[in-house]
């Protein structure tokens, strides 16, 4: 379609058709399970997940790419085999597309085992090499020291790892130390970096036992636990070392060489210190288990004295042997009493203690709190001024060009468009004659006049 302004000028706009995103994604689709209906495509297992509903989800992968595939619950249960991550696999299936996603993904009809996956096969020759060396044994296992003063964590700041073992750290023993080595914990540097945090607390010697942790993942996120180097570094520690990769059901290389092995980051938190309820109950029991210990020497010796105050030659002593046995009942009896008077006072020193430490602990967090909303609003006002100052400056710009560039700006200047009688724009004065009737369109109007003489 043509288009024409006041001025001549015409155009014509090209032809273009303007997909909707479904509208493509379907053609796409379409065009995809029309060239690749049928095809074999060979690659390992990674991220398996089988669903409720019976379908099966995973991914297919070589070392440079990886592809989603799913297998629907009426092929799924004609398989002979379970899939495992790590599998390496033959699937016969088509290429087609998620739409709800857009994402290409393998729609699998049949699939084959071919032997473990690199990850897996990787992993288990590691395994089984270390263990001939000896790295597993249980007789190279250090024992954890019962009340450390000082752990180290060997860990990613940014994790939710370190954040789980300082909490239950705080919550079941506050006076502990922590020192945190941070490390990446997933990528290719990771395994260097967690076994430079290991060497470091060894070399400095400030920490009593160490704790590797990352939360969970896939197997190639807790690929960089796998590395020999690391395992070895962890096995040559003379500080103990605490294994806290991923859930529980996630199992690597440094599990078997470390001297624990805990479930979760959280486990190793409960494992690496006794709570002080636990510490304080320990105490009573020793108490209990002292005091019943006297009682039962007393009362043996008291079975003695009688025992030997049945015989004649004992006959007189056995006045003085009471006395001194109600003087060893009172004595007795003051112990007691002194022992539980001790025992109460030192359990109100710990509450006092302990609420002035949980009131101290508050007002320091609250007041940090306060801080932070003060900057963030601070933040947010100068960025909000400063967003504004930007536009208003664009916004000026903008109409200072677009008044440059108007063409009632050029007449104002005192220029003027001349018409010929049939509307037409006058270029040259061979389109006017003598005596035409011409029009100037000037900035605050239209002048009609006749043309006396032309001259070139």
């Amino acid at each position: 379609m043509a288009f024409a302004d006041q001025m001549g000028f015409s155009f014509r706009a090209p032809d273009r058709r303007v997909w909707g995103v479904r509208e493509l994604v379907a053609a796409a689709r379409t065009h995809l399970e029309r060239e690749y209906g049928d095809i074999w495509v060979e690659g390992e297992i990674s991220n398996f997940r089988a669903h409720d509903s019976g379908h099966l989800y995973f991914t297919l992968k070589d070392k440079d790419s990886q592809v989603r595939a799913v297998m629907f619950r009426s092929q799924a249960r004609l398989l002979r085999f379970r899939p495992e991550d790590g599998m390496q696999i033959i699937l016969r299936g088509r290429v087609t597309v998620y739409e709800g996603r857009g994402e290409l993904q393998l729609a699998a009809e049949y699939l084959e085992p071919k032997g473990a996956g690199a990850l897996q096969v990787a992993f288990e020759q590691l395994k089984a090499k270390l263990d001939a060396e000896g790295l597993f044994d249980a007789a190279h296992k250090k024992l954890l020291p019962a009340l450390p003063k000082c752990i180290g964590i060997v860990t990613s700041p940014q994790g939710a790892a370190l954040r789980d073992i300082l909490n239950i750290l705080r919550r079941r023993h506050h006076s502990v130390n922590v020192l945190i080595y941070p490390a990446q914990v997933q990528g290719e540097l990771a395994a260097t970096e967690v076994s430079a945090g290991v060497k470091y607390f060894n070399r400095a010697g400030n920490v009593e036992v160490i704790i590797v942790a990352r939360g969970g993942g896939s197997a190639e996120d807790l690929a960089a636990f796998n590395h020999e180097g690391l395992a070895r570094v962890v096995f040559a520690s003379k500080i103990p070392v605490i294994s806290a990769v991923g859930h529980e059901t996630d199992v690597t290389i440094i599990d078997f060489v470390a001297d624990l092995r805990a479930p979760t980051p959280s486990a190793a938190a409960e494992l690496v210190i006794r709570s002080r309820q636990e510490i304080e109950d320990q105490a009573e029991a020793l108490r209990s288990r002292l005091a019943r210990a006297v009682r039962y020497r007393l009362l043996m010796a008291r079975q003695v004295l009688t025992k030997g105050a049945q015989h004649g030659t004992f006959a007189r002593m056995m006045d003085g042997i009471n006395r001194r046995q109600q003087k060893l009942d009172d004595l007795t009896y003051r112990l007691e009493k002194s022992q539980r008077k001790l025992i109460e006072q030192q359990r109100r020193r710990w509450e006092r203690a302990s609420a002035a430490v949980r009131h101290y602990d508050a007002r320091r967090v609250l007041a940090g709190i306060r801080r932070d909303l003060a900057a963030q609003l601070t933040a947010i006002a100068h960025a909000m001024r400063t967003r504004l100052l930007q536009q208003k400056s664009r916004l000026e710009q903008s109409e200072r060009q677009l008044k440059a560039l108007s063409p009632v700006a050029v007449l104002e200047r005192g220029y003027a468009l001349v018409f010929d009688a049939a509307g037409k724009l006058v270029r040259s004065t061979t389109q006017v004659q003598p005596g035409d009737e011409i029009s100037a369109q000037l900035s605050d109007g239209r002048v009609i006049a006749k043309v006396e003489e032309s001259e070139n």
